[in-house]
Formats: C-alpha cells, sequence, structure tokens
C-alpha cells in the first residue's frame, strides 16, 4: 500500500501582484515589472510558481511551528543545503541534493516527500498596469509601472507518507539519501535500519509531528510580493484533504470558471470521489471560508450530509480533523 495525502487549495487573490518576472522584452520602458504568466489560447493565466509557494510553506514553518531549517552553504555559483534529514526538518520534508567530494560520499539527493504545483489563475486575466511615480526627490519625478490582477489561484499538493522521515543509500539518483556522515548520526540517533535494504526510518513520533506540521501550516500560510501596495492573505480560502493508496491526484480538476467567475465543478468533485472511493484512506475533508464562494454552501453541506465520508467545515475544522488521522497513517 502507497500512502499519499492529496490536497486542492484556493487562494483568494482580489488586488494582487503575488509572483513578478521583470520586464519583458521589447517592452516600450525598462521601469516595469510583469506578473508571471501563461497562455492556453488567447487567455493568459497568472501564476504563482511552486518554488514560491514552497519558500512561503518553509517560512512559515520556521515562524509558525518553529522548525529548524538547513543552514545554506554558497560555494561560487552553487548553493545548497546541509542535506541532513535527521538534524533539519526542512531537509527531510523538502529534499535536497549535495555534491560532495567522493571520500566524503559523493552526490546525494533527496527526492521531496512533499510536491506542489504552482499557483494558476482559474480565471483567463488581462492583468492591469499600474503607473506610480518616485517624487520625493528632487528634480524629475521618476515613473515606474507594474502588473496586478484579481483572481482566485488554484493548487494541489501531495505528501508521500511512505518516504518522509524514510531515508535510504541506494545509488539511484533521488533515493542516494545518505552518506558516511549522516549514516554515523542516525546510528547515535538510534534510527531504526532495514539491513537488507539499507533503510533508515526516524522514529515514529518525529514522522508524526513533521507531517501534521505541514497540514497544520496551511491556514497560517503568508508571503508574496508587493504585499506593502496589494496586501494578499495567501492561506486557503477552500481546501479538500485526504489520504489515498497511490500517487495520482484525484482533486487536480474541481475547479473551473463560469461566466468570468472561479467556482468548484462539485459534479466533477461527486464523480472523483464515487470513481476512486476504494483507494481513498480516510475520510474527505473540505473546508471553505465564509464570505468566500458563500453560493457553495448548501451544495458541499448537502454533499457531506449525504455522505458519511465527507466532512465539510471552517478550513481550520478541516485541516485539524485530517490532522489528527496522520498518526494512524505513518503507523500502518
Amino acid at each position: 500500500m502507497s500512502k499519499t495525502v492529496v490536497g486542492f487549495i484556493l487562494v483568494d487573490a482580489p488586488h494582487s501582484a503575488l509572483n513578478n518576472a521583470g520586464a519583458d522584452a521589447g517592452d516600450r520602458t525598462d521601469n516595469i515589472v510583469r506578473v508571471k504568466s501563461i497562455r492556453r489560447g488567447r487567455k493568459v493565466y497568472p501564476y504563482v510558481s511552486g518554488q514560491a509557494l514552497r519558500y512561503w510553506w518553509r517560512d512559515t514553518l520556521e515562524k509558525k511551528c518553529g522548525w529548524s531549517l538547513s543552514p545554506i552553504v554558497r560555494e561560487k555559483k552553487i548553493a545548497f543545503t546541509h542535506a541532513n534529514p535527521i538534524e533539519y526538518d526542512d531537509d527531510d520534508v523538502f529534499g535536497y541534493m549535495r555534491a560532495m567530494k567522493a571520500k566524503e560520499g559523493g552526490t546525494v539527493t533527496r527526492i521531496s516527500p512533499l510536491k506542489t504545483s504552482p499557483l494558476i489563475s482559474v480565471i483567463g486575466q488581462s492583468p492591469t498596469q499600474d503607473f506610480g511615480v518616485m517624487a520625493r526627490h528632487q528634480g524629475d519625478p521618476v515613473p515606474y509601472e507594474h502588473e496586478f490582477y484579481s483572481t482566485v489561484l488554484k493548487g494541489i499538493f501531495s505528501i508521500d507518507l511512505d518516504s518522509l522521515g524514510v531515508f535510504y543509500a541506494e545509488e539511484k539518483t533521488g533515493y542516494k539519501n545518505m552518506y558516511p556522515d549522516l549514516e554515523n548520526a542516525a546510528e547515535e540517533k538510534n534510527l531504526n535500519k532495514d539491513e537488507e535494504s539499507g533503510k533508515w526510518v526516524m522514529p515514529e513520533d518525529v514522522r508524526i509531528k513533521r507531517a501534521q506540521e505541514v497540514i497544520n501550516a496551511l491556514p497560517h500560510l503568508q508571503g508574496g510580493a508587493k504585499l506593502t501596495s496589494h496586501l494578499t492573505d495567501v492561506s486557503p480560502k477552500f481546501i479538500v484533504l485526504a489520504a489515498i493508496d497511490g500517487g495520482n491526484h484525484i482533486f487536480m480538476n474541481i475547479a473551473k470558471e463560469v461566466e468570468g467567475e472561479a467556482t468548484i465543478d462539485i459534479e466533477a468533485l461527486k464523480e472523483v470521489l464515487d470513481e476512486y472511493q476504494d483507494v481513498l484512506l480516510t475520510d474527505v475533508y473540505i473546508g471553505r471560508r465564509k464570505g468566500f464562494m458563500d453560493n457553495l454552501e448548501d451544495e458541499i453541506t448537502e454533499l457531506s450530509n449525504d455522505s458519511e465520508n465527507i466532512n465539510s467545515g471552517t478550513i481550520k475544522e478541516a485541516v485539524e480533523q485530517f490532522s489528527d488521522k496522520i498518526p494512524e497513517l505513518i503507523k500502518q
């Protein structure tokens, strides 16, 4: 059995420029900042990169959950963390790559148990150009401009619970997590080792704590560009959480655009829950912030009333109820 947490989130971005791309080649002026966006057909969809989302998440875990983040080392044109998932929570959850000398263990890599998509606009956009001016100095004012948008961003994530807190020494990209000094540290910490596979496993309480805190950080997610002039709360306003046996993300296509507005396709959600009932390892937890997509309240309430396996409530209720299921998943 493969145990994977799958999550879907919507972020309300009513007046935002959360991730910027600088100036485009051919812009009439150098003093302009464009938002990151992609095209599909004729429509433009602003997005927040997966890297930016992961930065917000890691930063929130440090500030809210007191995570000890792995120090970053810079050598010439490369930078890397300490690659020590035993001591540092984020090296375990977010993965790493570090090239060391052959006698030190060579190149080690770790596939991140936490995988994220970019946050992509549900609605096609034409970003607004905002003009500003710096005029607090003597002489001519300096004009500048930037883009922002009003949309709802959708994103998905997953957590591979089978690999969280589990480290390998295989000579295989993504699975050579260990090196001599780290194996010595694992022995000192009395990590469990499977001699046949060379797999090291952290204590259950550590694995549970890390997994729960990754989930519990979601209602407190913070970050984004242009916060001084476009203050945006980037914590999810709608969330779906479940654990499944498998790796495919079953909630990827439940958001859609209807008449220029973002919404949840309740029929698509029903279909997914029906067709994948056999792989669900937990109930499905749906959270929504009051004031956001209030038109869905009756349908979501009806959905949860019709099925004992679907729970709905606030964002924090959904997160906390699902987080409580993590220990039994880790122990299976």
